[in-house]
């Protein structure tokens, strides 16, 4: 009787244990819990380094695990889905496997509404949408304004030493359709343009293109896409980093002011005519005290640029335990274009 006893109470203590260890040593709710994040497939086929625990030092409510082995579908916690290899038929999604309950799909996208290609195949497929925008379930800009809390010299001291050129563009994918490449025919005929890039064959490498940049007094910020928030590299880099004035074309002004620091940028469409922007953008550049006056932004602020994948699903790690449970799109297209709501 007693032998008995003893192995039905090593039997608990086993079970007990085993519990123990494949709930993240967890006694209680209150503990971290476990998310496993499959990428389906990477982004334009760029290597990822998402080895080991890639986002515990930084979000400590969970353990969080992104994978790519595709032999983890069926215990993964959510699927993220590039939308580029999507439309454009290198991936499928699996639609043939048995999908586990609870399981989320992820709509993963940083193109422009132009270049997201038919989306309505899409009705009431994905759980989140990880976007550029701030009405998406997961925001991962491409970068950000932060609070600026170090100390140091005067952010705007000597900031017109090293400029040589009034206003610069570095430009490979150049349409004459395109709005930007209007507005850029008309203003080079009225001030002067350095233009690098594939389209002038003037590239610049990783390394030259920033210092290049630092040069000109201006640096047209002109995106591709005339879209909501769709504010780029092309301002958080190129521009910010290199401590040229941006002078930008793409979303709404009342979009940058609402996620770019304050007096920070010039944007086109604050302006009756390219003429007027031209002779604005002369005064500025002949006068210290107004050029300098752009750059006081960063007593208080920084920037952040985020161009990595990695750090893109390590915030869908931090939002996770805060998303809604039963969400599905119904009409992802009509988000993207912003004919509709999800």
């Amino acid at each position: 009787m007693r032998k008995c006893l003893l192995v039905t109470c090593l039997c608990v203590l086993l079970l007990g244990l085993r519990n123990f260890w494949l709930t993240g040593f967890s006694f209680d709710s209150n503990q971290p819990m476990h998310v496993t994040i499959l990428m389906w497939h990477r982004p334009f086929s760029v290597p990822n380094d998402l080895s080991g625990d890639a986002c515990g030092d930084h979000h400590s409510t969970l353990f969080c695990t992104i994978v790519e082995q595709r032999s983890l579908f069926p215990t993964a916690d959510v699927v993220v889905f590039h939308n580029y290899e999507l439309v454009t038929g290198r991936e499928k999604l699996p639609l043939d496997l048995p999908r586990p309950p609870g399981q989320r799909w992820a709509w993963l996208s940083l193109e422009s509404p132009v270049h997201n290609g038919d989306l309505r195949r899409f009705a009431g497929i994905f759980n989140l949408t990880i976007n550029y925008r701030r009405d998406a379930d997961i925001t991962t800009p491409y970068g950000e304004r932060l609070v600026n809390e170090a100390e140091g010299e005067d952010p705007v001291q000597d900031i017109t030493q090293n400029k040589s050129f009034l206003a610069c563009w570095v430009v490979s994918n150049y349409r004459s359709s395109y709005r930007r490449s209007q507005v850029y025919k008309e203003l080079s005929t009225i001030v002067p343009v350095k233009v690098y890039g594939r389209w002038t064959k003037t590239l610049l490498t990783a390394e030259a293109l920033l210092p290049t940049i630092s040069r000109c007094y201006f640096y047209l910020a002109f995106e591709n896409s005339e879209a909501k928030e769709y504010i780029t590299e092309k301002l958080w880099k190129n521009a910010y980093l290199s401590g040229a004035v941006p002078v930008v074309l793409g979303a709404p002004v009342q979009d940058y002011e609402a996620l770019a620091p304050p007096h920070s940028f010039i944007h086109v469409d604050q302006f009756a005519s390219v003429k007027e922007l031209a002779e604005y953008l002369l005064q500025v550049a002949g006068d210290k005290k107004r050029y300098s006056e752009y750059f006081r932004w960063k007593r208080k602020w920084k920037v952040k640029v985020s161009n990595n994948w990695k750090e893109r699903l390590c915030k869908l790690c931090s939002h996770y335990e805060h998303l809604p449970p039963n969400k599905v799109h119904t009409d992802l297209a009509a988000w993207v274009h912003g004919t509709g709501t999800m």
